[in-house]
Formats: structure tokens, sequence, C-alpha cells
């Protein structure tokens, strides 16, 4: 053991039901095409061909559930995969690392698309039998950007901490917040926003990936751009047009927020884990920082293989890096965005 915080292993999981981007537009425009425009309905065309999202995962035995869905079936339906998927990733992240729940002394879950009190973590305590003493946190609200905030808690509780293991779990039913309308914000968020959950591994022994430094920032008065909002008493996902390039400056400021101080510039830095917002979000993430294609190619390969998965996706996307390998002495930077408008980095090293 020694005084540094180390993701140990990283996992995910997602529900059985897979579907494509020509089954999910057919879907729609069978029981909604009366609710949209003619520029709508060519919106919705145009964006289903686009090949950057090709399938995702959807926490549902048939998409025929989401039709006039009652809110109370709804928050079960949530509740039932959020721990289901939560619990599997845990299970596949302790064995990754060598250990059992017995191990486990902390567990901080983030979630967006779904609200139960008390909280998921009492469910995964329940369901794996983790120790009724264990310190365990909850937290919302945080949207896409969830995962790195969770990640500064856990790297929080485990600094003057024994040999104590702690578990990120960022959980996201997109799903059970399903709705649709003439609307363009609601045609986006149905072609890429699917279902997952991942979870890591943190310890203070040497192995594994070394949490060197975070940053964060907010942008309050961009609220309105990216967002649920309510409705009817339902979340309704709320995008504006503007997204790509807000997102992108305030990535990027972010971004040199944490290697500034490091004195790194953006050339040091080889692995980049983004979370995958859309395609226009990528592009304009890859032209205000100044990366590579190469650099991004995991970005595009989750968002094309699983969608956007709200808070979880990132943690697919340095799961595909560190499967590819990263060498000992490499920098990797790990970034989430979303609601807020916020924007969390996490600058990690083997």
């Amino acid at each position: 053991m020694n005084g540094k915080v180390r993701i140990a292993s990283v996992a995910v999981a997602t529900p059985p039901h897979c579907i494509n981007q020509a089954q999910a537009e057919a879907f729609l425009i069978k029981h909604y095409s009366d609710r949209l425009s003619q520029k709508s309905l060519a919106i919705v065309r145009k964006i289903f061909a686009h090949p950057s999202v090709l399938r995702r995962h959807l926490a549902v035995d048939n998409l025929e559930c989401l039709v006039n869905e009652h809110p109370d079936s709804r928050i079960t339906r949530y509740t039932h995969w959020a721990v289901r998927l939560s619990s599997q990733a845990i299970v596949h992240a302790l064995a990754q690392a060598g250990l059992t729940v017995d191990a486990v002394s902390g567990l901080v879950v983030n979630t967006c698309t779904g609200y139960i009190c008390p909280g998921i973590s009492t469910y995964l305590i329940e369901k794996l039998g983790l120790s009724d003493h264990i310190r365990a946190h909850d937290l919302v609200g945080s949207g896409c950007g969830g995962a790195v905030p969770n990640l500064q808690i856990c790297e929080d509780m485990l600094k003057g901490t024994g040999e104590g293991v702690v578990v990120s779990v960022s959980a996201e039913i997109c799903s059970a917040t399903f709705q649709m309308a003439d609307d363009l914000s609601l045609i986006i968020s149905n072609a890429i926003f699917a279902d997952g959950a991942s979870a890591s591994v943190l310890w203070r022994r040497p192995e594994g990936l070394e949490l060197v430094a975070s940053a964060s920032r907010y942008d309050p008065k961009s609220r309105e751009d990216i967002r649920y909002i309510y409705k009817h008493g339902q979340l309704h996902n709320q995008l504006s047009a503007s997204l790509p390039e807000i997102a992108s400056k305030q990535v990027a400021k972010v971004v040199m927020d944490l290697l500034k101080p490091k004195g790194l510039r953006i050339n040091d830095v080889k692995h980049w884990a983004f979370h995958p917002g859309g395609e226009k979000v990528i592009n304009a993430v890859k032209d205000e920082i100044g990366l590579s294609e190469e650099q991004l190619q995991s970005t595009r390969n989750i968002l094309a293989g699983y969608g956007n998965m709200s808070s979880p996706t990132v943690w697919f996307v340095l799961r595909e890096i560190l499967h590819n390998g990263i060498a000992p002495g490499d920098w990797c930077v790990m970034v989430a965005f979303g609601a807020g408008l916020c924007a969390h980095a996490f600058l990690l090293r083997v």
C-alpha cells in the first residue's frame, strides 16, 4: 500500500435487448409520426441513418412497453435494471481485481435518470451482501458528467485510510426518461441515448491506474442548454442546438485547468477518454482542443456500439483504452460533461 489512489479494475454492463437504428426509427414512425411535422420526419430519417450510432442496449423486453408507459411502471423498471446492471458490473470489477464483496468498505453510486429513496446503494448492499457498516453515498443531478465527481468522492474517501476498497458505480436507464413529441431535443435524445452501468474498484495498492489530479468547471448560465426538465410530472431531455460549441469550450477550459498545474500540454497526453455526447459534440471537442482521429477512436467506437448511456459511457471508453493497452508512464485524461453545464476531468497514469 502507498498514498496514491488507483483504479484497480473497470467493468461494465448492458441490458440484453439490443436494437439497431433502423428498428428504433421504425418504432418511432409507427407510434409517433402523427405527432411530427414533415420537417421533423425528415430530421428523424437523417439522424437515424447517420453511422455515428449503429446499435444500442435498452432495459426493456420490447420497445412497445415504452408506449404510454405508466410512471409507476417506469420507476419500477428503472429500479430493477439500475440495480441489476450495477450489481453485474460490481461483481465483474471485483473479480478482475481479485477481490470479494467482503473487501468493500465504501460505495458511491451516481445516476440522473431516476429517483428513488432510499437510493440504489441500499439495494446493492442488500443484493450483494455488502457490509452493513459500509460508507455509501448516492449522487443525483450531475447528468452525463456524473462519473468524474463520483470518482473524486471515492478518491477523497480513500485518502488517509488504510487498506480500504471503494467501488464507484454509474448507472443510467435513459429509456426510463423516454418521451416523444415534435421537439428536436427529444428526436435527438431518442436517436442516441441508451442504458448501461459501470463499476470501478479503487484502492491504495501499487497496481492499477493512478489518479493523479482532477479539475471541474460549472457554467450555470448555460444550464438551459443541457438538462432534464419536468413536464406533466415526468422528465424530458432538453438539448440546445448550440450545445456542441458551448460544451467544447467548457471542456477545453477544464482540460487546461487539469494539465497546466502539472506542466503538461495537450501533445503530452497520448490517451483521451471523452464522454461521447454525440457526433457533433465529439467533432467540436476535437477541433477546440486539437486532437487526432486516432485519439478519439475509442470515444467514437463506444458511441457507435452503445450510444450515449449518460454517465457510465466515459467508463466504457476508458475500459476500451485499457483493453488496447496503456504503456507505463503514458498519460491519460478522462473527461465527462453534462447538465449544469458542468465539465470534469481526471488525469491518470499507469
